[in-house]
């Protein structure tokens, strides 16, 4: 998707790292994990009623 390679992802998480720190960090990626969830599920719903319609 965005074809990021695994240098690329690695500096991201350092800068991450940084900024947030690693207690925080955490809780921002379980939040992350979270909404990516939600996300799907309602596209699938919406994906569901379409065809129906």
């Amino acid at each position: 998707m965005f074809n990021l390679g695994p240098t690329e992802l690695a500096l991201i998480f350092g800068i991450a790292l940084l900024i947030f720190g690693p207690s925080k960090l955490g809780e921002l990626g379980k939040a992350a994990g979270r909404g990516i969830a939600e996300f799907k599920k309602a596209t699938k719903e919406v994906k569901d009623v379409i065809p129906k319609e």
